[in-house]
């Protein structure tokens, strides 16, 4: 078995050890719990007045209606770039994360052990994994797999801050537990990194094209700059309000924490992918008699 396909099959078998500690954690051990609703509870804080409106308006996005239309974008791209395979594994990605998603909400369906902060929060007992965490987040990484070699890492931080305020928005509106989000975005990794492995098979044999392939370094500067924008971020809402930031974080420091693992996780695993896609070769196009002789390659 070609050595990139193993790897990205190892990711896939890795998202799905974590996907099923994620559901354990949350379901079975009391302190995970707690801290799910702990963290809900900051987020909750924040939701009020105008921003509970701008909040809604972001997480709608990935409501069934306009996220259509969003998943669209990344299969047209493919094809215009006449790269079909890949618009075929875009397409097997977002519809098997998030049927997979749909599947599992009924069948893991129960009480928590933790019971939501107040009597005005109500999360539904089917709400794990989140539908909208591994739709945005598929549609996130379907993005990284449908853009150019030399776009990917910008791609891959933006697609993260996308899944990332989208998560933080419905958070906010209590529609899912923080480990609802989790659940999401290693489902929408698992099956990404199995469309990858497609990709390594049929990709086998070929290297990237000369001069596509960008240095770690440089496919690294993205995401962090993502990271710096994001401090920058924090940094200009504390200066506007000091006490308040600054109370409210001591008073929720759960909250603090589970917003910084979220966000993490969701810059990690596109940074993963983004990365994983530098062993691509010109593939997607379908196999040609120019090909099979050896030809050049374009960018992936």
């Amino acid at each position: 078995m070609d050595r990139r396909v193993k790897l990205a099959l190892i990711g896939a078998a890795l998202s799905a050890g974590l996907l099923l500690l994620c559901w354990f954690m949350a379901f079975h051990v009391g302190f995970a719990a707690r801290a799910d609703v702990s963290i809900l509870n900051g987020f909750t804080g924040l939701s009020h007045g105008s921003t509970r409106g701008l909040a809604y308006r972001i997480a709608h996005l990935c409501s069934p209606d306009p996220y259509v239309y969003l998943a669209a974008v990344p299969v047209l791209i493919a094809l215009l770039r006449r790269r079909p395979l890949v618009a075929l594994a875009i397409l097997a990605i977002l519809i098997g994360a998030n049927a997979t998603t749909e599947l599992l909400k009924p069948l893991l369906a129960a009480s928590r052990p933790a019971p939501p902060p107040d009597d005005l929060i109500t999360v539904a007992q089917g709400s794990w994994p989140s539908g909208h965490a591994t739709a945005a987040m598929s549609l996130a990484l379907c993005c990284v797999l449908a853009a150019p070699a030399r776009l990917r890492p910008w791609v891959a931080a933006l697609g993260a801050a996308f899944a990332v305020v989208v998560s933080f928005s419905f958070l906010s509106l209590a529609w899912h537990y923080p480990s609802d989000v989790c659940g999401g975005f290693l489902i929408a990794t698992a099956w990404t990194a199995l469309g990858i492995a497609a990709l390594f098979a049929v990709d086998r044999g070929r290297v990237p094209a000369k001069g596509t392939r960008r240095s770690l370094l440089e496919a690294l500067e993205p995401p962090v700059a993502a990271v710096c924008a994001a401090l920058a971020l924090v940094a200009v809402v504390l200066l506007a309000r000091p006490h308040a930031v600054v109370a409210y974080a001591r008073l929720h420091k759960g909250f603090v924490v589970g917003a910084v693992v979220i966000a993490a996780l969701g810059l990690a695993l596109a940074t993963v992918v983004m990365l994983a896609l530098r062993n691509l070769s010109g593939s997607g196009r379908a196999p040609t008699g120019a090909l099979r002789r050896g030809s050049p390659h374009g960018s992936g």
